[in-house]
């Protein structure tokens, strides 16, 4: 059984995520393999339709290999994270220009890498179990895969809040934040997809479409907004303990618990992306600070608390936010020289693509 499976039916090529144990995380392999498919595709007329979905019942992808990084920054140099980033990143940015429209199924779970192959598609649904959430501060990692340009580009500060937390949304929330297009019931799935074999997506989108369930952030919008205005992690926390809604009370007191470093950085990067434009020049800020990461112990700490030993109770170093200083913060953006992602300056426009 493969970790990645293709087939054609019709005009649609299907992509099929098969690691379900594993909620189909990514690995190295996998990655390269879709990419392998999305050449063939992109030159196979008989192809009009790109379809990725996730096996089982869980969801699309839960994410990237975390083990393997965790393995890799503890025991390892880096050089395989970086690899895999590299070739996941440059997926990432494909997807984002491919020719053919790209059908992302986000059911279930989509986190971290699965928001990365999906969306950044040009068709991306939900569905009223769709799970969706960037959650790497919480490993003292930084929102990756083109999570800080998708979120830079959501409404007011609700990205910023998305990041920091790492909070799950929902169908209805999705659609708010510019992270899906389309709400189709769970149980019109099956006939969404099979109907792309010989319907243009268009015409099978007006048939299956329907109004999705109302979100939480909207009714937030306050709070969130006046709270992650501004520019410094402290102040955040400051304005949501002063503002007097229990749960902004309550988002404070979540991002007091993920890694203050991976906080810091995480806002910087959301503010400088909002100035880089393309997608392409804030995947490779991502991959300068992705690298980064691995030199610093949260990553392998966070991934210890969370994954491995599962108790929860990562021990960050720096312990506070205020222990964690600019110059810390700064040299998650140095350049790589040679090792630079290779994505910037090919020909792409300066505006910010959607």
């Amino acid at each position: 059984m493969t970790d990645v499976q293709f087939r054609t039916t019709g005009r649609a090529a299907h992509i099929v995520l098969n690691r379900p144990k594993a909620l189909n995380a990514l690995t190295h392999a996998m990655v390269r393999r879709i990419d392998e498919a999305l050449t063939d595709w992109e030159r196979d007329p008989a192809v009009e339709t790109v379809v990725i979905t996730g096996a089982g019942e869980r969801g699309l992808c839960a994410g990237g290999d975390i083990r393997g990084i965790h393995d890799d920054a503890r025991d390892g140099d880096g050089t395989a994270s970086a690899a895999f980033w590299r070739d996941e990143y440059h997926l990432n940015a494909r997807i984002a220009r491919y020719p053919k429209p790209y059908v992302a199924v986000m059911d279930g779970i989509v986190m971290g890498g699965g928001v990365g192959v999906s969306a950044h598609g040009s068709v991306r649904i939900v569905t009223e179990r769709s799970r969706i959430a960037m959650p790497e501060t919480g490993i003292g990692f930084v929102p990756d895969v083109g999570g800080t340009y998708l979120l830079a580009l959501a409404p007011g500060e609700l990205g910023t809040h998305l990041a920091l937390t790492g909070a799950q949304i929902g169908a209805g929330d999705a659609l708010l934040t510019g992270l899906a297009d389309h709400y189709v019931p769970s149980e019109a799935l099956g006939r969404f997809v099979d109907d792309l074999a010989g319907t243009p997506v268009g015409e099978a989108l007006d048939r299956y479409v329907k109004p999705a369930p109302e979100g939480e952030l909207a009714g937030r919008r306050e709070w969130i907004d006046s709270s992650f205005a501004s520019d410094t992690v402290e102040e955040i926390v400051q304005r949501l303990l002063a503002h007097g809604d229990p749960a902004a009370k309550e988002t404070a007191e979540t991002l007091l618990a993920k890694s203050p470093t991976a906080l810091k950085v995480t806002l910087t990067a959301l503010r400088r992306a909002r100035r880089l434009g393309p997608l392409e020049r804030v995947l490779e800020q991502e991959y300068r600070v992705s690298c980064a990461a691995l030199s610093v112990p949260d990553l392998v700490e966070g991934i210890r608390a969370q994954v491995i030993d599962k108790d929860r109770d990562p021990r960050w170093s720096p312990a506070t936010l205020e222990e964690v200083t600019d110059a810390d913060v700064e040299r998650f953006f140095a350049p790589l020289g040679e090792r630079e992602l290779g994505l910037a300056g090919s020909g792409i426009s300066d505006e910010v693509a959607w």
